[in-house]
């Protein structure tokens, strides 16, 4: 019987794995987290002891629940809630069409956001989720409170897109009613939220005859932070929490856990409470988040005067905390390697914004492969054949074999990393009527006077397997290649892994993911050229000073 164990590792969910709301049901807990433009929609992580989690799955997987062509990067999904009451699951999201830019300087503009928020129910976490219930399109951040009585209320914060006002207009609280789908009677206006703004990520709870809501402030970067109120009456008047925010970093750059922010209560069995929330691990040399925001969890206690607090009461996040009281339950370590012999994806992997994915890939049209057909360029919001997974170490390694026949320079495929459509270090094949069959670097950098930048182009010949390999430590990013049975062949210099990160862009535009690996085709001339990949590694590790050091294999 495995031991039980006694400390916490955070980030509990490490990689993009923003926004965390998290239930108990029975003996089981569930975190549902943000996926923005990924598809399919919210991830769900489920444990039994708080200490070791697994990707269970993710339920808006059809077009009547998500369909997010054309919405921009960093768009998407936002800020799912995740609630369980009288054998009935409830998740309730955000899919924004819109984030907006100001259209004048500072606050003058206008900022116009479509933020549309549904409801969808499940009797099981991981059965056929329903289609979803309109609610509204005031805010995002929207949360569903069970109220002892067995009415249910949404509380969302609420977008002002007007000159001159605050954008973040506090938090607004509204009836729902299960018998007519919808919400009714009158949207009040609760929390106005602290000095340091952006008031978002609003939860309600009941507790000794208060009802508390907990709200994350300071925008998502490292000012963020947890506030905390309360009042007898659920409609308000909320007092303050006397230390104002119950749980940040934003003054101790010194620590680990940075840009914590973003929370949710669970109790367990035995009435201990704990705490998820958002937070970040920049690489030390950059100040980066390349694994983008992460899910980290901690006890709380409830003082004496009624208000919770951090065990210690310095309202910090950590690295390790203390495990509650209950049995381990650890799960099997996943392969590193998939060899795609299932006609269906592999859980870890992902693709962008559409509904359709056959018109995308296939894992039928020739078994033990991954098929992508070629389709629009890198950076479409529309159909991006690309297939991924979550970068979830500062250090790993990475590798696929494909086999592509381009036949002019608007086919190529390979082995990308990825942010969004504007950050990325592609590694591809493709065809030129000079040098014939070819192999190259594509990099988009946000911060650079010149965005795009290619490496000189090494021709290879047509007819065999190239394998692909790509090996991040930190900030630094080689790619390397080889034919069918032929040595690695590094690709001169590393590149920089730090602008697939959230920081590494211009000041207000969105950038709320994370770092992906995975493969990717295009064809631009329209004829859909496929490319098979025949296996693809992921492999996380320690640092290496020079990471072909190992090569003797």
């Amino acid at each position: 019987m495995p031991k039980q164990p006694t400390i916490i590792r955070n980030p509990i969910l490490p990689g993009f794995n923003p926004d965390p709301s998290i239930v108990r049901a029975g003996d089981d807990y569930y975190i549902a987290t943000s996926t923005f433009e990924w598809y399919p929609g919210v991830q769900i992580h489920h444990s039994r002891d708080l200490v070791h989690w697994r990707l269970l799955t993710r339920p808006l997987h059809r077009a009547a629940q998500l369909n997010m062509l054309g919405a921009p990067d960093s768009c998407g999904v936002w800020a799912p809630c995740l609630s369980h009451s009288n054998g009935l699951f409830y998740l309730i999201y955000t899919d924004v069409k819109r984030y907006g830019r100001t259209t004048q300087g500072a606050s003058a503009g206008a900022s116009l956001r479509d933020t549309h928020n549904y409801l969808a129910t499940s009797p099981t976490i991981d059965g056929e989720w329903s289609d979803p219930v309109y609610l509204n399109s005031t805010g995002f951040d929207p949360s569903l409170f069970h109220d002892d009585d067995g009415r249910k209320y949404l509380v969302n914060m609420v977008w002002d897109y007007r000159p001159g006002h605050n954008r973040f207009a506090g938090i607004a609280l509204q009836e729902y009613s299960i018998q007519e789908r919808k919400l009714i009677g009158q949207e009040r206006r609760i929390f106005e939220g602290t000095a340091i703004g952006f008031t978002e990520g609003p939860h309600l709870y009941k507790r000794g005859g208060y009802y508390y809501l907990l709200t994350a402030e300071g925008g998502t970067g490292y000012g963020h932070a947890v506030t905390m109120a309360r009042s007898r009456n659920l409609t308000g008047p909320y007092e303050l929490h006397p230390d104002t925010y119950i749980l940040t970093s934003r003054h101790r750059p010194d620590i680990e856990l940075q840009r914590a922010g973003h929370s949710d209560l669970v109790e367990t069995q035995n009435g201990e409470t704990y705490m998820v929330h958002l937070c970040g691990r920049p690489i030390h040399n950059r100040g980066r988040c390349t694994l983008g925001r992460e899910t980290a969890i901690q006890g709380m206690v409830w003082s004496a005067d009624g208000w919770l607090r951090t065990a210690d009461g310095l309202g910090l996040p950590y690295s390790e905390a203390p495990a509650p009281a209950l049995p381990a339950h650890p799960f099997p370590p996943l392969p590193a390697r998939d060899d795609f012999d299932s006609p269906e994806l592999p859980l870890d992997f992902q693709w962008l914004r559409s509904p359709w994915p056959e018109e995308l890939f296939s894992l039928t049209a020739r078994p033990g492969h991954l098929r992508l057909f070629g389709r629009e360029t890198l950076g479409s919001v529309f159909h991006q054949a690309l297939v991924a997974r979550r970068q979830q170490s500062h250090c790993y390694s990475a590798a696929t074999a494909i086999e592509f026949e381009p036949e002019r320079f608007q086919q190529t495929a390979g082995l990308i990393c990825y942010y969004n459509g504007s950050k990325f270090h592609y590694l591809y094949i493709s065809h030129d009527a000079a040098l014939g069959k070819h192999i190259r670097v594509m990099s988009c950098l946000p911060d650079q006077v010149q965005s795009d930048v290619f490496s000189e182009p090494v021709a290879i010949p047509g007819g065999v397997p190239v394998h692909l390999r790509v090996e991040v430590d930190f900030e630094r990013l080689y790619f390397a290649y080889r034919l069918e049975g032929q040595d690695w062949q590094r690709l001169p210099g590393h590149l920089d892994a730090s602008i697939l990160s959230d920081e590494a862009a211009a000041p207000g535009t969105p950038n709320f993911t994370g770092a992906f690996v995975g493969m990717c085709c295009q064809d631009m001339a329209g004829t859909r050229r496929h490319a098979d990949f025949d296996y693809f590694v992921y492999e996380e590790r320690g640092y290496r000073a020079d990471p072909f050091s190992e090569d003797k294999r």
